[in-house]
């Protein structure tokens, strides 16, 4: 396992990425124009991304390539033939979020290294565990986390021969990444899908502590931190922007490359971050790193802050100081862009031609003569041509067998046949030996065949008629138990006191109740949440989080992978039965009907989805009161979890508003105004799962009326025997629903 400091360069477009090479990255991550986390970056074709891989280890740069959404169904095979493709081209890794991709990678291309994207929110031990057991080789930590955990879980990756990296400088989201659906829910546009519409830097009504864009977050820069990440052990440190320019890339690689080989070579530290500030940015924070979580790390602007910091460094209060410090922050800006120009002018990632000649007479072998700017040799088949009436080895099957060449970093000219006499044949077997051959020959690597997946088989249901299930957070609503033979869930914190039984007892005082676990568990609340599987022993659990998930898997608990894992596909299914000994999933709420049709079971598994709930659109480690309606604390504190149970709304300038809860013991989110009613699913899909589940908990409810918890489990179990008053009385009881994503799906 390679223990240097990597530096990781974002790269959104050809001229970024050859900035990124030329400022001295060790590695770079771009995206094609599918299957990529970046929509709104240019991306490249795949003609693009060959002629990068070579242009990249010209100069010992490595490329990682971002698959870091989540799959549907129906893209499966268009997603299998790219990866037929990229298994021959020399990537160095993939990025990836869907648990589907690492089932996929794992069994059919094993060549390829998987990254863990940061949309897999990797933050406590567990989940380096289910990381690893799945075929991950390299995980990106959670943008959240401190260096005291950065270090903790490096630690641990290392111990499992998985390396980490962590996001040093750019843009930081104020929700935990792949834990938003803020823009999804907006708009439609899905985070998870590459489409963020970044709501969080959406100007809203101007809240009491006076502030117009209460979500924004200042830059992250951990220029100054780089001692305390080597000492961390962490193996790479990578910059965010593949949807800026090259000119932002070059300044922040270069800037970073100079800092980082400093400390190398002296064990000090450059004092100068200028050139930093003279590129976009929001300013700069590093408050996530350093665990101290202030109002501070906002900004109340979302645009470029380089202009106004150029005021500030040169004391420009005047009409005309402020012209002069304008002015030669444009004159750097103009300076920037003429040198990464000329410097990254000669670099071409043009492919090289390749022309290969066939020649074969009967009697004789076939022979290639193959021809590159570097190369000249020719190949033989080891049988002699033969006359024949039919097989022919002809254009047509020579172009069949040889087209797989055009993946590789050559430009494949016309077939020359002037050579090769007619109605003549050999093995065909001979032509695959003469083709694996010659891109051996070419490319120093085996060549990998085409794999083809077996069709799945959509195995029947695990119970004839589909169940009610539900979530309650209070113990107070365990009296639902004496209304209802369904499934009841109890929802457990984010945040655990330490070594208090609270949640322990209530579960041996209620055997009725199914632990529910949430997504994010981060140090000692995962630690706590570790120790009441241990304590109950419960039969069966409901978790969110990956880490929780791998210690069930490994104490032999039966356990179901809960909404916000995200399951949109039949081969996530897969992964998390065959490696991990799941016994159901709950369905993502982000795809529609008919993404839902196309999934396959596997045996003995359970499907569930859940037909209402609040609408989560983001949750956050930092606080969103401090902007908002305001805090005396000037940065959150340990209890602030424990105690806090404040509740706001924010009112976009479109007037809508979002409920912002924060209960005991959770983390600060925000919901949507409207709640997630869906009885048409249903009516839709109930041949399909096994179990439809309400959430009854009163967790993001704002200034909504509380509704009768008994009425609602009465009427939802009405709908599923089918009674259509009941679907009338639901409508009634809940005035302010939507199933919109259930429509628009992804």
């Amino acid at each position: 396992m390679t223990r240097k400091i990597e530096l990781l360069a974002p790269g959104g477009d050809v001229d970024a990425i050859k900035a990124a090479i030329i400022a001295g990255a060790n590695a770079v991550y771009c995206g094609l124009d599918t299957f990529n986390a970046r929509n709104r970056a240019a991306n490249l074709s795949f003609d693009d991304l060959i002629g990068v891989i070579a242009l990249a280890h010209q100069y010992q740069c490595e490329v990682f390539l971002t698959m870091n959404i989540v799959i549907l169904e129906n893209e499966v095979s268009t997603l299998v033939k790219l990866l037929n493709q990229l298994v021959n081209t020399g990537i160095d890794g993939i990025i990836v979020q869907d648990l589907g991709l690492f089932n996929l990678v794992s069994k059919h291309f094993p060549s390829l290294a998987i990254h863990a994207s940061t949309q897999l929110t990797t933050h406590n031990e567990g989940q380096i565990g289910f990381l690893a057991k799945i075929g991950a080789t390299r995980v990106n930590l959670s943008r959240e986390l401190n260096l005291g955990e950065i270090k903790s879980l490096t630690s641990l990756a290392h111990d499992h021969d998985v390396l980490t990296e962590v996001f040093v400088h750019g843009a930081l989201c104020i929700a935990f990444s792949g834990q938003c659906y803020s823009s999804s829910v907006s708009v439609g546009n899905s985070g998870n899908r590459g489409r963020c519409s970044q709501a969080c830097r959406d100007e809203y009504e101007i809240t009491a502590a006076g502030n117009k864009f209460p979500l924004n977050l200042k830059d992250n820069s951990a220029y100054f931190d780089l001692p305390e990440l080597v000492d961390a052990g962490v193996d790479s440190l990578k910059i965010e922007g593949r949807i800026k320019g090259a000119q932002y890339v070059h300044t922040v690689v270069d800037t970073w490359r100079k800092q980082i080989d400093q400390f190398v070579d002296t064990g000090k530290l450059l004092a100068d971050d200028s050139n930093l500030y003279k590129v976009f940015n929001r300013d700069f924070t590093n408050s996530f790193l350093k665990g101290n979580l202030t109002k501070d790390m906002f900004i109340d602007n979302p645009r470029d802050n380089s202009f106004k910091h150029a005021n500030d460094v040169n004391n420009a209060i005047s009409v005309v100081q402020i012209q002069e410090a304008q002015h030669t922050l444009s004159t750097a800006k103009d300076a920037i862009v003429e040198l990464v120009a000329e410097k990254i002018n000669h670099l071409n990632i043009e492919k090289p031609s390749l022309t290969l000649a066939f020649a074969g007479k009967a009697g004789q072998t076939l022979s290639i003569t193959v021809t590159t700017p570097e190369q000249h040799f020719v190949l033989e088949s080891s049988s002699t041509l033969t006359q024949a009436t039919e097989s022919f080895i002809d254009e047509a099957a020579i172009e069949k067998r040889f087209k797989s060449l055009k993946s590789t970093g050559y430009q494949l000219q016309p077939f020359n046949f002037d050579n090769l006499d007619t109605e003549l044949t050999l093995p065909f077997s001979q032509l695959t030996q003469l083709k694996n051959q010659l891109l051996l020959q070419l490319t120093q690597r085996e060549y990998i065949g085409a794999v083809t997946l077996p069709k799945l088989v959509k195995h029947p249901k695990v119970t004839e008629t589909p169940s009610l299930s539900l979530l309650i957070s209070d113990e107070k609503d365990v009296n639902l138990c004496d209304v209802t033979n369904a499934d009841i869930y109890f929802k457990l914190p984010e945040s655990f006191k330490k070594n208090d039984n609270k949640y322990i007892d209530i579960f041996l005082r209620n055997p009725r109740l199914i632990p529910w676990f949430p997504a994010v568990l981060i140090g000692k609340d995962y630690i706590e949440a570790v120790r009441l599987l241990e304590a109950v022993k419960p039969a069966r659990i409901v978790s969110n989080n990956t880490g929780v998930a791998f210690k069930a898997y490994e104490m032999g608990i039966d356990w179901i992978a809960g909404p916000f894992l995200n399951t949109t596909n039949s081969y996530a299914l897969m992964t998390l039965q065959e490696q991990l000994n799941c016994a159901g999933a709950f369905i993502s709420n982000e795809i529609n009907r008919n993404q839902i049709r196309n999934i396959s079971r596997p045996k003995n598994f359970k499907l569930l989805y859940s037909i209402y709930h609040p609408i989560l659109m983001m949750t956050s480690r930092q606080c969103f009161f401090q902007q908002t309606v305001g805090c005396n604390k000037p940065s959150i504190e340990d209890g602030c979890m424990l105690k806090c149970e404040k509740a706001t709304t924010i009112t976009n300038v479109k007037g809508i508003s979002f409920a912002v809860d924060k209960q005991k013991g959770g983390y600060p989110s925000i919901y949507n105004h409207e709640q997630f009613l869906n009885i048409e699913a249903v009516e839709d899909l109930s041949h399909l799962f096994d179990e439809f589940f309400i959430d009854l908990t009163d967790i993001g409810s704002g200034s909504k009326a509380e509704i009768d918890k008994v009425q609602l489990v009465n009427h939802f179990e009405n709908v599923l025997k089918g009674l259509n008053e009941a679907k009338v009385q639901l409508n009634q009881l809940v005035t302010v629903s939507t199933n919109a994503q259930y429509q628009q799906g992804l």
